[in-house]
């Protein structure tokens, strides 16, 4: 188990290295500052020690010498502040450089992914790796580079330095530096699992925020508040005891590596005094030396810190690259066809589709939608009638079996073509935060301004949109700020009036709209449907008696098919399904019909 999260680790660092490498040359130049910082910082103590051999006698102060010195001193502090402001802008533009790329990219991904895995994701969980996980890594990544690039180099500086003052004493320090190397190893080790189970229980958070927030009505109105509120508990206990036993961790970091760090300067400072005892030393030097000694072990102490830091970064780097790797949706063909005007002549030819391989959901299904056809698809909850609006689509590629628009099949087409020749309108509304005209125009960002209205009236949503603050430059939030289901709905009907697609998806288009409305919208759809190719998936059977052909489904097999008259004449499944909905209705009209 532990070789294989060190795998983990060793493969994240690795990609998260590839990644820093694009700004090679800025790291390059952070590096050389590094450098020049720790070395004037270790010059600075010799010259120090040098002021103070100035003045250690009675009436042997060289003034003149001690005044240089002293300048010298200054000046090389000055340089120091210099170069680590720039070494701060320089790491700082590389690691937001990094995370923005990180962020397009895992946002990139995204928008290519099959919409298999996004549905078995919760919108929360996805949410927290491109944001919350990227931040945590950005932040760690910083903390990295600002500490870790000096304390080495400053770690290797001080030994050389003290090698060529007094080897014997440096000797002392080397021995004594495996204690703090191993205090260190021992924190990565824990510190890495504990922060990967804290950012895998933060997003498990979020994502049951995003579920809650977003249907905070059902949850009310079923009076879950304590269940939910029970389950936030329980997530956020789990993430509390994971938070404390990470932050518990790192913690000892500091006070483990003080110590190691009062080791060293003791040790320094009783060799050193036993030197200068014998003449081996000027009290200067030895004045040198404790300065090198507490130099030497602060690293110690910073990325020891730095580790904690960068195992948190690294366990969010490694869920943010478990986004990025998921499977697209399959490439396509070089060859791919471009499907131009599209007469909408569709062909379903024995096509197999279950989402999940042990449960069987559509077998040897055949449809053939003649160019202009209106095609109506009915039958109970769980049937496969959304199934097939996939399909169509090509958001789920069929097991086997095929489908073809105008003779092509669309495994062979682009996506892009192939959804271009489609307008869709689905009982779930989806608008974007945006004006108006924004939303209705995301077809046809180019659409003049009398199409856009023209395409409202059409939906019968230009007089709700005229009463708004601002016309169509009213500004509305996320799904729809606060407009009603109906007028989100009419919304979404005038995005696709206005794109005139070749072929129609309905998916009980108008189930959020009041009767009054509904009768001339259905209307306006009839007018937009001459001449169309168009599927109307209804659970209101009242709403596709004009279809030309109405396929019944059950159990992902097509059981019946022909017209409203029809299919009542056979007395099937489909006049069971009608009856049941408008028995007592037709009863009412021939009762009134006698009386009157």
């Amino acid at each position: 188990m532990n070789q294989q999260k060190n795998a983990v680790r060793s493969e994240t660092l690795k990609k998260v290295l590839k990644r820093i490498g694009k700004y090679k040359y800025l790291v390059l130049l952070s590096l050389l500052m590094a450098v020049a910082i720790v070395a004037l910082t270790l010059y600075v103590p010799v010259l120090t020690g040098q002021a103070v051999d100035l003045i250690i006698g009675k009436g042997k102060v060289d003034f003149e010498r001690l005044g240089k010195t002293l300048v010298k001193i200054g000046v090389a502090i000055l340089l120091t502040a210099a170069l680590q402001w720039l070494m701060s802008m320089m790491n700082n533009r590389i690691t937001y450089r990094t995370g923005r790329d990180l962020r397009n990219d895992a946002f990139s991904r995204i928008e290519k992914l099959p919409l298999s895995y996004l549905d078995s994701k919760s919108t929360g969980e996805v949410v927290s790796r491109v944001v919350a996980d990227i931040d945590q890594f950005a932040d760690g990544l910083l903390i990295g580079f600002t500490q870790l690039f000096t304390g080495v180099v400053t770690i290797l500086g001080t030994i050389i330095f003290m090698l060529r003052a007094n080897p014997l004493i440096t000797m002392v320090v080397i021995v004594i530096t495996p204690v703090s190397l191993f205090v260190a190893s021992f924190i990565a080790r824990r510190t890495y699992s504990m922060f990967k189970l804290q950012s895998e229980t933060r997003g498990e958070q979020t994502a049951l925020i995003d579920e809650m927030i977003t249907g905070q009505n059902i949850v009310q109105a079923f009076g879950r508040e304590q269940k939910t509120m029970s389950d936030f508990d329980e997530i956020n206990e789990r993430l509390r005891g994971y938070s404390l036993r990470a932050i518990f961790f790192s913690s000892i970091t500091n006070p483990s590596t003080r110590f190691v760090n009062s080791l060293v300067y003791a040790g320094v400072a009783v060799s050193g005094a036993l030197i200068a005892i014998g003449g081996g030393i000027t009290v200067g030097q030895l004045t040198m030396f404790l300065s090198y000694a507490n130099q030497y072990t602060k690293p110690f102490n910073e990325i020891s810190g730095v580790v904690t830091e960068v195992q948190n970064a690294l366990a969010c780097a490694a869920r943010v690259f478990d986004l990025m790797e998921q499977p697209t949706e399959p490439e396509e063909p070089e060859n791919a066809s471009v499907l131009k005007n599209v007469k909408g002549d569709v062909r379903i030819e024995d096509v197999f589709f279950s989402y999940r391989p042990e449960q069987k959901l559509i077998e040897h299904l055949n449809l053939h939608a003649e160019p202009g056809k209106r095609v109506a698809i009915v039958g109970p909850t769980g049937c496969g009638k959304t199934t097939i609006i996939n399909l169509l689509m090509r958001f789920y590629d069929v097991d086997s079996g095929r489908i073809q628009v105008d003779r092509i099949p669309i495994m062979d087409a682009t996506r892009s073509s192939l959804r271009e020749g489609y307008g869709m309108v689905l009982q779930e509304t989806w608008l974007r935060s945006g004006t108006i005209r924004e939303n209705i125009t995301m077809g046809r960002p180019d659409a003049s301004e009398e199409e856009i209205v023209r395409a409202a009236k059409a939906s019968h949503a230009h007089g709700f949109i005229k009463r708004l603050p601002n016309g169509y430059d009213t500004v509305i939030g996320e799904d729809g700020g606060s407009l009603s289901q109906g007028q989100k709905q009419l919304l979404c009907i005038a995005r696709v009036m206005l794109c005139l697609p070749p072929m129609l998806i309905l998916d009980e288009a108008t189930s959020s709209i009041d009767t009054r409305t509904e009768l001339r919208v259905q209307e306006a759809f009839a007018r937009l449907m001459e001449g169309r190719t168009s599927f109307i998936v209804a659970h209101r059977l009242s709403t596709i008696r004009t279809a030309d052909i109405i396929l019944v489904m059950k159990d992902g097999h097509i059981i019946e098919q022909g017209k409203h008259e029809e299919l009542l004449k056979k007395g099937g499944f489909y006049a069971s399904l009608y009856y049941s909905q408008y028995a007592n209705t037709e009863k009412k009209e021939i009762t009134n019909a006698v009386l009157s």
